[in-house]
């Protein structure tokens, strides 16, 4: 498939258009089903392949917060934030010490939009602090139920976190957001003030899965977004009258325009608008590769330490004669390669690898499939915007 340098076919997830039905309590407006049973699962989702512009390769995007809806800012600033979140990739969980210690790192903090935008954190929300972690080619790499900040799987369809005028943040800010905070919702805008409810997405690590954002300006938000009654009771403890999240989910259409950043780690972070911004985690080219690299030295590793130098290279059969895709990112590339070149290592010396090289080769394959696991620390911020 010819592509331009920069942009990838990525899959993404989207509500399928039989799910969109008119809003009654908005005419003119859609919604994905009745509030209190919208649908979910596998059968509310279709996948489309969404060329996507890896901003990492090409840094001339013409995005911001204020037009687009996201941006990214520098987080290398702040030392203390940097040094809780090398613990939080390293233990692969937030407990509520590290909880604290990121929200009084950025509370108060000025972060620098690459775009040129001067955002003044005022508020680090308790609530909606995740971890979420996911394999290559959505392979799943958490419990089925996830309640507290850790052990969140990735977002398979695209999304809008909140609907400025629904739960829960109408019963938090007495109905006021609508004239507070900027949005841009299906009929109605307010580009004024000065403050935004932001997303801050800090990716610890995102090779694979990446967070892929749309340009605001490319929705038709009265066509392609849809009010939707989130349940929380899986992953949120809330009262019963908040227990249904009124958010927004898009179909898809081949004008929408998609960003993602291939190379990203905590030194920076998306922030986007939580009201506005169509987000979701993407598929990319050569991710069904790195699964079943992930798998097969996942296995190799069980017969090296077992000592089991038959079974170690039967584990790696399925990778032999492979190479990494030239459609993929180079640092998907760069990792699907380091995983290969193990698994030629272990075929190469196989008795080795299951006695004295053991220890050593089982912990640079744990490292080389970690190396293609996503991991990401989002956070909801009151920001007010210096323009």
């Amino acid at each position: 498939m010819a592509r331009q340098t920069g942009t990838y076919p990525v899959e993404l997830g989207f509500l399928p258009d039989a799910f969109a039905t008119p809003d009654v309590d908005h005419p003119g407006l859609l919604r994905a089903g009745e509030r209190a049973s919208a649908p979910y699962g596998d059968e509310s989702v279709e996948f489309h392949e969404c060329p996507a512009t890896d901003c990492d390769q090409d840094g001339d995007i013409g995005t911001d917060l204020l037009g687009a809806g996201f941006d990214t800012v520098d987080l290398t600033p702040f030392a203390a934030l940097q040094s809780v979140l090398g613990r939080v990739d390293e233990a692969g969980n937030m407990n509520d010490s590290d909880a604290e210690a990121v929200q009084a790192a950025l509370e108060g903090a000025v972060l620098q939009c690459r775009s040129g935008l001067t955002l003044t954190v005022l508020y680090v929300a308790d609530e909606g602090q995740f971890i979420r972690t996911a394999g290559p080619n959505r392979m799943s790499m958490v419990p089925p139920r996830s309640i507290g900040r850790n052990d969140h799987g990735p977002a398979t369809s695209v999304h809008g976190d909140q609907d400025v005028f629904g739960t829960p943040i109408r019963q938090l800010m007495g109905g006021e957001a609508p004239t507070l905070f900027r949005h841009d919702s299906p009929g109605v805008h307010n580009d004024e003030p000065s403050l935004m409810l932001v997303n801050l997405w800090i990716p610890l690590q995102q090779i694979t899965q990446p967070l892929v954002l749309a340009d605001g300006r490319s929705i038709d938000r009265r066509s392609h977004q849809l009010r939707y009654g989130l349940a929380t009771d899986s992953f949120l403890e809330r009262e019963d009258d908040a227990a249904i999240n009124d958010i927004w989910m898009f179909l898809h259409d081949p004008d929408q325009r998609w960003f993602f950043r291939s190379e990203m780690d905590h030194r920076s972070a998306y922030v986007f608008n939580t009201l506005s911004t169509p987000h979701g985690a993407g598929v990319l080219p050569g991710e069904s590769l790195a699964e079943r690299c992930f798998r097969a030295l996942e296995a190799g590793e069980s017969a090296a330490e077992r000592g089991d130098a038959d079974g170690l290279v039967d584990a790696l059969a399925d990778i032999d004669e492979t190479r990494a895709p030239d459609e993929a990112t180079p640092a998907l590339r760069r990792a699907i390669e380091g995983m290969l070149a193990l698994a030629d290592e272990a075929r190469s010396d196989p008795e080795a690898v299951c006695g004295p090289r053991s220890q050593d080769w089982v912990a640079s394959s744990q490292a080389a499939r970690r190396s293609v696991v996503r991991r990401s620390l989002e956070l909801r911020v009151v920001v007010s915007v210096d323009r």
